[in-house]
């Protein structure tokens, strides 16, 4: 018979492999039993090694040896596991003998892949365990963003549609859903809707109810986990998540107008007035943002200062709406630009404690405890005081001495504690002196004359002008990453006389852009820059 042996093999973390008796040597022949083969991947806190551990249980309950193990990386988010299995019949086995089972999946033997986000799908794709011969591939179809995609210059997400693509080509069978979404609705982890639909999809030779069985014999959180269970066998069946008391959808404008709030009606209804119908949605989310980073004035002042571009539109109607939009977008982002008061604000709201909370599934019997890393430069203490006081600090070498043993180090600051708290809520406090601040007066003068410029170009060269548009997406940011996206910007900008004479200037801009986005040393914006 034909048995898993002699594979290339991790160091295993567990294993829960059967002992005694004899082991049987391999003897290969056609159509012979042979082991069932399933990897799981999952993060950490997604219940990847419940999971695995119910496969065993469900094997060996039904007449099969199990195995598993499991190799553990940190590379990725809060750490991925690879846990590997192998189940192999008892009736195929001569008395006294036991099979020879693999310690980690071998890149084509792998029956049935199961990946607990989008990106681990990916994984099992780059490795090489998925195999249009053989393997059923079942994952979730959110997203939990790696840390490379997180920290990248511009937009670093890896296309979840490639992805996807990637997964119906390699697979022999693919089933995903949105498993993490009906865990949430279950109040359960992502692995009990996994393990239902792998029952779903009649990839091992065990019954709904021996599946079943195995949660009930676990004995903890029995109600929840069939929930789950039932969900994702569902998911499974119909090919993708069932809607849960889903609400309507609205036309995007009629949402927009009425989610606004009422503090925002007057707004609301002078951007119906004043503003092209197309963009309406765009242009309350920017009242929304700014109201709510500094008050209805700056709101305001926020459609007072698009007013101009109205004006200027080109008459072409789609190159018109793009550009409107895209200034809208940028407009409202850089115009709530992050300093030290709205990194308070953002850290001590209630709705950020609420979410945490229900990210990490917080009962009425725990305490939740949140510490904050902050490392404040002495030009992020200059930039929230009055601009006076902030040039003077600039230009003070003894101030700066004073105050540098208090930034030359990080500090950690647990906003869940009441003197922690109450820090952050202090520098909260200060949001009504934002516009007397040194980094107000300074944005608001760059963001005019951003706006200049694509108020200039419009009517003439209004490709040019949406790259210009774009730009904004380089300052972003606080501290050293602010500064080095702002000196990106200022480079790009200079060319800004030369790319209006030429006759691809718009491609131009745009790609200067994107090189300026594509490495944190402006390596690759120095070598566009010397042939512009």
């Amino acid at each position: 018979m034909t048995l898993a042996s002699e594979r290339s093999a991790g160091p295993p973390q567990a294993s829960a492999a059967p002992s005694g008796g004899s082991v049987l040597h391999e003897v290969k022949s056609v159509g012979a039993p042979h082991a069932i083969t399933i990897a799981i991947l999952a993060m950490g806190g997604e219940g990847g090694g419940v999971l695995a551990d119910w496969l065993v249980d469900l094997a060996e309950h039904n007449g099969y040896f199990a195995q598993t193990t499991s190799v553990p990386g940190v590379a990725q988010r809060t750490g991925a596991t690879v846990y590997y299995l192998e189940m192999f019949p008892e009736a195929a086995t001569p008395t006294g003998s036991m099979p020879v089972m693999a310690l980690s999946p071998v890149p084509g033997e792998v029956d049935v892949v199961l990946a607990s986000e989008l990106m681990e799908a990916g994984r099992a794709l780059q490795r090489g365990l998925v195999s249009p011969a053989r393997t059923t591939l079942i994952a979730s179809t959110h997203r939990v963003y790696s840390m490379t995609e997180r920290t990248a210059m511009g937009d670093g997400r890896v296309d979840a549609e490639k992805l996807m693509a990637g997964a119906q080509a390699a697979a022999k069978k693919w089933i995903h859903a949105d498993f993490a979404q009906l865990a949430d609705q279950t109040g359960s982890l992502i692995a009990p809707a996994l393990y239902g639909a792998l029952a779903a999809s009649g990839s091992l030779p065990f019954s709904r109810a021996q599946f079943e069985d195995t949660i009930t014999r676990g004995g903890v959180g029995v109600s929840t986990s069939l929930k789950a269970f039932a969900a994702g066998f569902s998911a499974a069946l119909a090919g993708q998540t069932p809607a849960v008391n889903a609400p309507e959808v609205s036309a995007p404008e009629v949402s927009a107008m009425t989610k606004a709030g009422a503090k925002l009606t007057g707004l609301v209804e002078r951007i119906r007035t004043h503003f092209p119908s197309g963009n309406h949605a765009t242009l309350v989310a920017g009242i929304t943002r700014t109201a709510d980073y500094q008050d209805l004035a700056y709101a305001a002042r926020y459609l007072d200062q698009l007013m101009p571009l109205v004006q200027a539109l080109p008459q072409d109607g789609a190159t018109a709406h793009e550009l409107m939009d895209e200034t809208a977008r940028h407009l409202a982002l850089w115009m709530s630009y992050e300093d030290t008061v709205r990194v308070a604000d953002l850290k001590t709201r209630r709705s950020r404690f609420g979410r945490v909370g229900d990210e990490v599934k917080l009962d009425k019997t725990q305490h939740l405890g949140i510490n904050e890393f902050l490392h404040p430069r002495i030009e992020e203490i200059a930039d929230t005081l009055p601009a006076a006081w902030g040039r003077w600090l600039l230009k003070s070498s003894w101030a700066q001495a004073v105050l540098r043993p208090l930034t030359n180090k990080g500090r950690v600051v647990q906003t869940s504690s009441i003197r922690g708290y109450l820090l952050l809520y202090t520098i909260a406090a200060l949001r009504p002196m934002r516009p007397k601040s040194l980094r107000f007066g300074i944005e608001q003068q760059r963001i005019s004359d951003w706006l200049k410029n694509i108020v200039e170009l419009a009517p003439t060269q209004p490709a040019l002008a949406l790259e210009v548009a774009r730009t904004q997406r380089l300052v972003k940011g606080y501290g050293d990453t602010h500064a080095r996206g702002w000196g990106n910007y200022q480079r790009i900008m200079a060319k800004l006389p030369q790319l209006q004479s030429m006759p691809q200037g718009a491609a131009q801009m745009q790609a200067l852009s994107r090189a300026a986005l594509a490495d944190d040393g402006g390596q690759a914006l120095d070598k566009l820059l010397a042939f512009v």
